[in-house]
């Protein structure tokens, strides 16, 4: 070993003692007489000293010494004059006597420290030196420490870990595919997987029972902070279960990973339904820190002469609580914000609840005292609360108004990220409508199971048959989702039907799996949690990318390596490929 101990290992119990340490030059101090040397590894820093009268020339040499040079070190561990009481090394030195550089280094584009000068674009570029930084190696460590106890948790619980092909068959359903060129099989391509789904699957068929894995899935969609080319689940199935017994699995692992990783007990994770989700906050992954539900007014606010509301599908409001008090300058910016292209509002109606029980709003023109204080009575607001109101379609509302009060939220401090808030989403639709191409598609896959009670809606009413299918939500963002899954070929051949599927097609694409359920296939079901957005929030970065090793800028490219990138003409034809010229 080129050490004896790390540069976070010593302390003062240490003092006398012989030491070997290696790691990088973090910074040096010349003061004469003195070189100090912050040296620093994955485990800390120590400080070392390099003295002028007793070791002349190995001073004149530690002058020398650049930012982030690779050297050892050999010395004593001796009492610093001057404490720092910030780190755990930090009552003691090493006086050096003998200094080796192993490694000499050019000065990087960027400050290796906590609150470093390089932009994002530049630290992507040279990753290896950003990973070297206290915070992005912390997400690493955390990110591991996930892994580690999800393996631990599962192990106890008797799930089995099996890894599946990445190399797999493409469908049509679901995100586009990344796709792969098979050399040996002229003018066919392999598809990369979005999700191990159907091998999970049938791995209950096979008896496996428990199923755990954490893979890597692919999609080549449109990117954002919380969305990656290829990103990382926490897959799991089981078999002979119910939802309820699925839910307590994962609400138990999740409040096992909070408690190990980040000190932090949960107690209830409360349910809702689809339904109650997008009726009071206009989403699907409600944030429920904090209060503020969205509360329909078109029986208060429309047919009295306000065109804006009147011709408007659907009038909703929130209760921006103690925020009487907004300037005109305030609300004007909160207008300009939901007219913003991603929000789409045509502008905002704000009402304030005056300490004296009257009411001043933005159309006063319209609406009387009496008008408003129905408003106020329908979002519970009282003196010193401000109603904020959105209209338009009924499609387009709800998500104006959810991102107006998580804005809302933001500006008043509601969204704390060291507050954890768990939710169950249950019973969401089966199908949904796609306008594009006028038929219906699976909201979560095509082998969700219906409830039961709503299959004989399935020929009569798509749109309203619910699905055994939930999400798991934290602090307004979706960490895992799963469902029951159909376990009878007939089943889901008639799914197949009313996703508009020949039966020629569905035998094509899916015809392994039904053939599986011929031969006793279990009831099943299961669930898969977004890694990257579990350590992101636990890590309270709204970017994904955080806790990434190498990830992907927006554009879906490694600017450190240059991928994607062309590859030669000699490649080209071994996979049969012709570009357009």
């Amino acid at each position: 070993m080129l050490r004896s101990h790390t540069c976070g290992a010593l302390n003062i119990s240490n003092l006398g003692n012989d030491v070997t340490l290696s790691g990088w030059v973090q910074k040096s101090r010349d003061l004469g007489g003195m070189t100090f040397v912050d040296l620093r590894d994955r485990y800390g820093i120590t400080q070392l000293v390099f003295n002028m009268e007793s070791h002349e020339a190995l001073c004149q040499e530690a002058r020398k010494l650049g930012r982030e040079f690779v050297i050892q070190v050999k010395g004593k561990v001796i009492e610093r004059s001057s404490k720092n009481k910030k780190i755990p090394t930090g009552e003691i030195e090493i006086e050096v006597a003998d200094l080796t550089i192993l490694n000499a280094a050019n000065t990087p584009p960027f400050t290796i420290e906590d609150d470093t000068d390089g932009g994002d674009d530049l630290r992507m570029k040279y990753r290896y030196l950003d990973l070297r930084r206290n915070p992005v190696r912390e997400n690493m460590i955390l990110r591991s420490k996930v892994a580690i106890e999800t393996r631990k948790y599962l192990a106890d619980q008797d799930f089995i870990e099996v890894e599946t092909p990445v190399l797999i068959k493409s469908t049509p359903e679901g995100a586009r595919d990344f796709v792969v060129p098979s050399r040996m099989n002229e003018g066919e391509f392999y598809a990369l997987p979005q999700s191990p789904q159907t091998f999970k699957q049938l791995l209950m068929v096979s008896g496996f029972d428990k199923y755990f894995q954490i893979v890597k899935c692919f999609r080549d969609e449109d990117l954002r902070a919380d969305r990656q080319p290829e990103f990382t689940q926490i897959d799991c199935e089981m078999s002979f279960v119910e939802q309820e017994d699925i839910l307590n699995t994962f609400e138990n692992l999740t409040r096992h990973l909070l408690k190990v990783v980040v000190n932090v007990e949960l107690e209830d994770f409360p349910r809702m339904t689809f339904d109650e989700a997008m009726r009071d906050y206009g989403n699907d992954k409600p944030d429920i820190r904090f209060d503020m539900k969205l509360k329909d007014l078109n029986a208060q606010a429309q047919n009295k002469g306000f065109k804006v509301f009147d011709d408007a599908e659907q009038v909703l409001a929130i209760n921006a609580k103690g925020c009487a008090g907004y300037t005109r300058k305030q609300l004007d910016k909160l207008t300009n914000w939901v007219k913003r292209p991603q929000i789409g509002a045509k502008g905002l109606i704000y009402v304030k609840c005056n300490e004296d029980g009257s009411f001043k709003s933005s159309v006063d023109k319209f609406f009387g005292q009496e008008d408003l204080a129905e408003w106020a009575k329908v979002t519970d607001a009282e003196a010193g609360d401000l109603i904020l109101v959105l209209s338009g379609t009924a499609n387009e509302v709800p998500k104006q108004m959810s991102e107006l009060r998580l804005e809302m939220g933001e500006q008043l401090g509601l969204r704390d990220p060291k507050v954890f808030a768990p939710l169950w989403v249950v019973d969401f639709p089966l199908l949904e409508w796609d306008e594009e191409t006028q038929r219906y598609h699976a909201m979560h896959h095509p082998f969700t199971s219906p409830k039961p009670e709503d299959l004989d809606k399935l020929d009569t009413a798509p749109g309203e048959v619910k699905a055994n299918a939930y999400d798991m939500v934290l602090n307004g963002s979706e960490i895992g989702g799963g469902s029951i899954r159909i376990h009878d070929r007939d089943l889901q051949k008639l799914m197949f039907k009313h996703l508009g599927f020949t039966d020629e097609e569905a035998q094509e694409q899916f015809g392994f799996l039904m053939n599986a359920f011929e031969f006793g296939a279990p009831p099943h079901g299961g669930l898969a949690f977004g890694l990257d957005r579990l350590c992101a929030l636990m890590g309270g970065s709204e970017s994904i990318r955080d806790f990434i090793a190498f990830p992907k800028n927006n554009s879906g490219r490694d600017v450190m390596i240059d991928a994607p990138a062309k590859i030669d003409d000699t490649q080209l034809n071994e996979l049969n490929l012709k570009l357009n010229p």
